[in-house]
């Protein structure tokens, strides 16, 4: 389909390139540096699509698009801009652009969107949300301009009148969360709840009670009817953090919840209309879980409706910078003295691996403000906190490597050394033993809520033989909910 297409732009060379590029497609070009130019030729019908820069000399790009559509409901707007935010991606979302590109963009992305916009089916694009999100940049939840971000912010952009299932995935400390967050408090359920629970902070065996909530009466300690995390976040988002450490019994009831759109309490028998958003998150790979059983494959499928992947911060070392600088401020709020990085100790920090992610960087941004008295940090003192850390790092990943056996080995290698010349004469196996099982039965317990019968079948000891190991352990059983 061949159109004539504006194109605004205060950018003399992006001008050019367009006009050039989309020429040679053989569409009609008309270019301009000003909003006012653009609104015109709007006005007196012209133009089959346009395209048009967000920051111009008289107007703002964003500030057209509601007049557009108003005048003329059938032209699609797409919408180019540096200050390629995720604010600036939802504004352009929810004023109705086809679609945002953030600056410096693809020119074969560009061509693809120019052709999807005059070619696909024409449909009422409703905005989002009835209200607009805040202007103030300090509240966004994100940080960062890198590819890899952008991308984010597109796709954030696209989901905010939705209410799809997303799947966030991405190693710990890289803003999972936060993620989550951008979702809810820019899409259509802004005005509900936003609950959070961990998967993997939650015994096994209350994580039925914690989602779907109890009746008075249910079980063993329930003295009063508790609302669970479902009804906490209705007409709202639930975010269900580190979902691959969920039980598999209570993937089963998930599964059945999320096909059925409704959920019963335990012990409860009046079915209640799950009115909720899901949003999944994990640093695991599922698909890794869902081949060794681990969690299951239907389940997986229903929460992967749309994946999100966060990059680790060794992906995007160009968003440091501007992550420095808004963890210092943070820290500043908080009444830390105000700190300024050196060029060149900003250039180490791109160096590095982060493997805490930006977790690790606003730890540090934190550490630098409370204990060093300068105001300019330089590379020296950046050099010196790497130097703490990598030995930490080191013995850390060496000790989540091994194996149980291989830390058993490590500490007796250890015992044997330290005691080369005074070794017991008798004794030790049982010794070993002890200091084994005695934390091993208090892990048990502990995860069992107190419950010995469990704890027995979960060791593989006979019910009596645990009770009489408690007995000569002197171990003090705290009971919980059975």
């Amino acid at each position: 389909m061949m159109a004539t297409i504006l194109v605004a732009d205060d950018d003399r060379a992006i001008r050019t390139v367009l006009n050039q590029a989309l020429s040679r497609l053989g569409h009609q070009v008309r270019t301009t540096g000003t909003a006012t130019g653009l609104w015109n030729w709007i006005a007196d019908g012209e133009g089959d699509l346009v395209i048009t820069d967000v920051i111009m000399p008289d107007e703002n790009g964003l500030d057209l698009i509601p007049r557009i559509r108003k005048l003329r409901p059938e032209l699609r707007v797409i919408v180019m801009s540096a200050q390629n935010t995720l604010l600036t991606a939802v504004r352009a979302t929810e004023r109705g652009a086809f679609e945002y590109l953030p600056k410096p963009f693809d020119l074969k992305e560009l061509v693809e969107t120019v052709r999807r916009a005059l070619t696909a089916p024409r449909r009422a694009e409703r905005l989002a949300a009835e209200a607009e999100p805040p202007e103030d940049d300090e509240r966004l939840p994100l940080i960062g301009r890198s590819p890899a971000m952008q991308e984010i912010y597109r796709v954030l952009a696209r989901l905010m009148g939705t209410d799809l299932t997303v799947m966030i995935t991405g190693e710990s400390g890289t803003g999972k969360e936060l993620v989550a967050r951008a979702l809810h408090n820019y899409g259509k359920r802004r005005n509900g709840p936003f609950i959070a629970i961990n998967m993997a902070a939650i015994p096994r065996e209350l994580i039925e009670s914690e989602l779907f909530g109890h009746e008075r009466g249910a079980f063993t300690g329930a003295t009063q009817r508790y609302a669970g995390r479902f009804e906490q976040a209705n007409g709202g988002t639930l975010f269900l953090d580190e979902i691959g450490d969920m039980p598999i019994e209570a993937q089963t009831r998930l599964l059945r919840v999320l096909q059925e759109g409704e959920y019963t309490t335990v012990g409860g028998r009046t079915p209640i209309k799950a009115n909720i958003r899901i949003v999944a998150a994990t640093h695991r790979d599922l698909m890794a879980a869902v081949d060794q059983g681990q969690f299951r494959e239907d389940l997986y499928y229903r929460l992967n409706v749309v994946p999100i992947r966060v990059p680790p911060l060794r992906e995007r070392t160009e968003d440091i910078p501007a992550l420095v600088r808004h963890f210092i401020s943070l820290a500043h709020k908080e009444g830390l003295p105000a700190k300024i990085l050196e060029t060149a100790a900003l250039d180490r920090l791109r160096q590095y691996r982060w493997p805490g992610n930006v977790r690790e960087l606003e730890n540090l941004m934190r550490r630098l403000a409370a204990l060093y008295s300068q105001e300019v940090i330089g590379i020296d003192v950046i050099e010196a906190e790497m130097a703490d850390v990598a030995p930490q790092l080191a013995q850390a990943e060496t000790r989540t490597a091994e194996s149980l056996g291989e830390a058993v080995e490590r500490h007796l290698r250890e015992y044997f050394t330290a005691h080369r010349d005074g070794l017991p004469s008798s004794g030790l196996y049982d010794r070993v033993l002890h200091e084994i099982e005695r934390p091993l039965i208090l892990l048990s317990l502990a995860a069992t809520r107190g419950n010995q019968i469990r704890a027995a079948a979960m060791l593989g000891l006979n019910r009596n033989t645990l009770r009489k190991k408690i007995r000569e352990l002197d171990i003090e059983v705290v009971r919980g909910v059975k």
